[in-house]
């Protein structure tokens, strides 16, 4: 009876060995036919802007994405009298094209201050689920612009206009958010301007911003969205505000409309960052009423479906 009983311990222990093992193999298999995924975070910001700024977010590989924006104003004891049913229509039209699905770029064109301007946008990290790994989007903003005519008027003209290089700038920025839940996102901006010239000794050729932006939907497919844009060292040969702005934005299947009031007058980014002439409120003209157009074309089948 012992050695029954001697024999069916070692044959237990054998058993549960070889088990034990077969259990490792098994889970190491698992492992690698079925490895932990990182789950991301979608539609922080549901479009590449904000508002007046960009967000976090790039379009997909293929993807077109055709924009128009506009700022409409009113100027101060007019005698003309408005044309239609504001004075002046400020507006600019781009392509932004999805190289991969973290590189975008962008090219577009301002009728009121005649600035041409084209960007590269990076998406460097994307905010994970349920994980401290990952919790914030940032995404690398660089933008070039050309100033093809000088401000008269109630502008003044701060940059040199004599060669090409004088009426280049330069605004770099992190774009980082953080999409506190399905209604509520959030993104801070530090921002850095580099104009090639200044027409006024005193006026800083490079100025350091910080933009914050949210947005927070109200539901179905509609989102109140906001901006603000705080200028660390400002001109000095003119008098300027920071830039604010407070709109809604309505997503209606491939196009995004975005209606906003703003105090920016002008739209490409080291322009409204650094330029802004006027104060946020209703008097004197520094109302601007700001509408923004966005159709998306997917070059790809399957883009459709997953974007």
């Amino acid at each position: 009876m012992k050695n029954n009983a001697h024999f069916l311990f070692c044959f237990f222990i054998l058993i549960g060995f070889n088990t034990s093992i077969y259990a490792q193999d098994l889970l190491e298999t698992l492992d690698k036919e079925f490895p932990d995924t990182p789950k991301y975070e979608m539609s922080t910001f549901k479009t590449t802007r904000i508002a007046i700024g960009h967000s976090i977010e790039n379009r997909k590989k293929g993807v077109l994405e055709i924009r128009t924006m506009s700022r409409f104003w009113d100027i101060p004891n007019n005698d003309a009298g408005q044309s239609f049913f504001v004075d002046k229509i400020s507006t600019r039209v781009s392509l932004e094209y999805g190289i991969t699905d973290n590189l975008t770029f962008g090219a577009g064109g301002t009728t009121f201050d005649g600035i041409f301007d084209g960007f590269l946008k990076y998406k460097l990290v994307r905010q994970q689920k349920d994980t401290r790994k990952s919790p914030f989007s940032v995404t690398l903003f660089q933008n070039a612009s050309y100033r093809s005519k000088r401000f008269r008027s109630i502008f003044t003209n701060i940059n040199k206009t004599e060669e090409f290089s004088d009426k280049l700038a330069f605004t770099s920025q992190l774009l980082i958010a953080h999409k506190f839940n399905p209604k509520f996102s959030a993104q801070i901006a530090p921002t850095f301007v580099h104009r090639s010239s200044s027409a006024f000794g005193e006026d800083p050729n490079n100025q350091f911003a910080v933009g914050i932006g949210a947005r927070h939907k109200l539901g179905g497919h509609v989102s109140i969205v906001s901006e603000y844009y705080y200028l660390i060292n400002p001109l000095k040969s003119i008098d300027t505000y920071d830039a604010f702005a407070l709109g809604i934005n309505w997503e209606l299947s491939d196009v995004m409309l975005q209606f906003h009031m703003t105090n920016a007058r002008s739209i490409v980014e080291d322009a409204f960052i650094t330029q802004t002439r006027n104060n946020f409120n209703f008097n004197d003209g520094n109302f601007h009423f700001g509408f923004n157009a966005t159709f998306i074309l997917h070059f790809k089948n399957k883009l459709k479906e997953n974007h």
